[in-house]
């Protein structure tokens, strides 16, 4: 198993340095930033890491926004979208390729892509599903993390309450996926090779069981809010997207996470 050593540059020494650099979360295994880092790391893309400060001042005004991941490649604008982050790596090192060349597989690697990442997929709704939990007093985010987050990403009651649902309904398909190339011979979700929706859903599965502690030190708060457990999300996570988080992490990704 690879290990994970990422150097941590500070605001003023990341937005001098040359090529590329990515603001990412700190202390918390967040889906959007480590599936990043997993993509520049199968790429062997060197890049410079900077934690996000949400009172940086010269760090907002340089990635234009209190957020992360926010990629920026030389003077390029910042890319803090899923999307652009995987393109713009697929730009800066072609090969080895984390999108189908075949255009309906492309075009199917990013709609599964974003069912895990984007609006309403999996970690969207699975962060909603927290919110709600804190908020009802039942677990999940603490009830002032809850309310903060609630606020930034359009949480209503309503949202809240179908969260489950819909985070059931994304664990099933992508379980049933799994098992259908499983049964096909292959160990990944399109084809036979490694693709970005791999080192989506591996990253995603942090916010439902989140590593072990000697492999992923996280912010206890978080740890103890991504292991918010109810009947019909335990009853849709399949061991084999689980199987498929580690067989990711065994062989393309690498522990422990540096975060």
């Amino acid at each position: 198993m690879a290990v994970m050593h990422i150097a941590y540059a500070s605001v003023e020494e990341a937005i001098t340095a040359p090529g590329l650099r990515m603001v990412v979360v700190g202390g918390i295994p967040s889906p959007w930033s480590e599936a990043a880092k997993g993509i520049f790391r199968v790429k062997g893309i060197p890049w410079t890491a900077v934690r996000l400060a949400y009172d940086s001042k010269p760090l907002k005004e340089w990635a234009g926004q209190r957020n992360a991941p926010v990629a920026v490649y030389g003077d390029e604008p910042p890319r803090s979208g899923w999307a652009e982050i995987l393109l713009l790596a697929e730009r800066i090192a072609p090969a080895p390729p984390l999108l189908p060349a075949d255009p309906a597989d492309r075009a199917l690697a990013f709609g599964l892509a974003h069912e895990l990442v984007g609006e309403q997929g999996l970690a969207w709704s699975r962060r909603l599903q927290l919110v709600h939990a804190g908020l009802q007093g039942a677990g999940g985010f603490q009830p002032d993390v809850a309310a903060y987050i609630g606020r930034k990403y359009g949480y209503s009651p309503q949202a809240g309450a179908q969260a489950a649902q819909r985070v059931a309904g994304l664990l099933a398909m992508f379980a049933a996926r799994l098992k259908a190339q499983r049964a096909a011979g292959s160990d990944y979700f399109l084809g036979a090779a490694l693709t970005a929706v791999d080192i989506y859903a591996a990253a995603v599965l942090a916010m439902l069981r989140p590593l072990p502690h000697e492999v992923c030190a996280m912010d206890a708060g978080a740890r103890a809010a991504f292991s918010f457990r109810e009947p019909a999300t335990d009853a849709a996570l399949d061991d084999v997207l689980l199987e498929h988080r580690d067989r990711m992490y065994e062989r393309h990704l690498a522990l422990p996470l540096s975060l």
